[in-house]
């Protein structure tokens, strides 16, 4: 549905004191950041702009946007007509940004936990749907886990992240972590922008980045697989620093030389380490060893739950 664009001071890139605005919204509702929740509230224009950018957002599309606060970026992914869902956990802050949304048709703010709440109930699953979020560093891997794993996946996440989380995500081989692999192998990760400390009220320790992770329409491991590549993912990077056979030599209970023979097989040296392996690496090592891994207790088989 094409709503017309009421006008507002919070346009974005036409507001130019979004931190005065801030502390002006939050002296008029009396209410106080909560540290807990991670509330750092998005003050800086162009940050604001780059995340409605990167979520290129048509007439009608759906988006969740996870954590709205106080209303700020919800009105900013109003004006491009979306149908926008904002879902906050905080009953102080979902009525400030309802509040500050009800010019709005194209706006639902409910209040709840995005992680025990029922997608179905709130969009159309049935549709292709984004996401939008500025997370605290605590609740990322839940949030991926449950956008990436869970049976309604979207189609694309705009994600405020730790700086340090971002570039995690990113990472490339050489780089890499559990967390990237798990990422990478369910979306194209890209890092749009850097976000210093200072756009944020109150201001975090860290600095923050944005990324857009691109879902893929088709995984690069096929889904039977996931149990036997996770399980491989997980024992490599169970031993920082450590060489691959030998981290897979201390997680798993394979003898050495079936781990030799394995990599091997499939043309990875026993020296290298855990983050120099690709995707297709890891699926390649998982397959090799995937017989003995079949052997092994349901306890040391894993989801992503013991990765990220």
């Amino acid at each position: 549905m094409n709503n017309p664009r009421p006008q507002s001071s919070t346009r974005v890139g036409a507001h130019t004191n979004l931190a005065q605005e801030t502390r002006s919204i939050l002296r008029t509702y009396h209410v106080h950041p909560r540290e807990q929740l991670g509330q750092n509230f998005l003050i800086d224009s162009e940050a604001l702009e780059s995340v409605v950018r990167a979520a290129d957002l048509s007439p009608g599309q759906q988006v969740l946007e996870v954590g709205p606060g106080i209303g700020t970026l919800t009105r900013a992914l109003a004006e491009t007509n979306a149908q926008v869902v904002a879902l906050e956990l905080d009953e102080a802050m979902a009525r400030i940004a309802a509040a500050r949304t009800a010019e709005y048709p194209n706006v639902q703010v409910r209040e709840g936990n995005v992680l025990h709440t029922n997608l179905g109930e709130i969009l159309d699953v049935r549709s292709d749907f984004s996401v939008v979020a500025n997370i605290p560093y605590y609740i990322t891997a839940p949030i991926l886990r449950l956008f990436l794993e869970g049976a309604h996946r979207p189609k694309t996440l705009v994600l405020m992240v730790q700086r340090e989380v971002g570039e995690r995500l990113a990472a490339a081989p050489g780089k890499m972590s559990a967390l990237s692999v798990f990422s990478q192998l369910y979306a194209n990760v890209e890092i749009i922008r850097h976000v210093p400390a200072t756009s944020f009220m109150p201001a975090p320790e860290v600095a923050s980045t944005i990324i857009r992770l691109t879902v893929h329409e088709e995984l690069p491991v096929p889904e039977g697989e996931l149990p036997y590549f996770f399980t491989i993912v997980r024992a490599g990077f169970g031993s920082k620093r450590k060489m691959i056979h030998n981290a897979l030599d201390r997680a798993l209970p394979n003898s050495g030389v079936v781990i030799d023979e394995a990599l091997a097989q499939v043309g990875v040296e026993r020296t290298r380490r855990a983050e120099t392996l690709s995707i297709a690496e890891w699926r390649a090592l998982s397959l090799a060893l995937r017989r003995d891994i079949e052997h092994l207790p349901k306890s040391m088989r894993t989801s992503i739950d013991s990765v990220t």
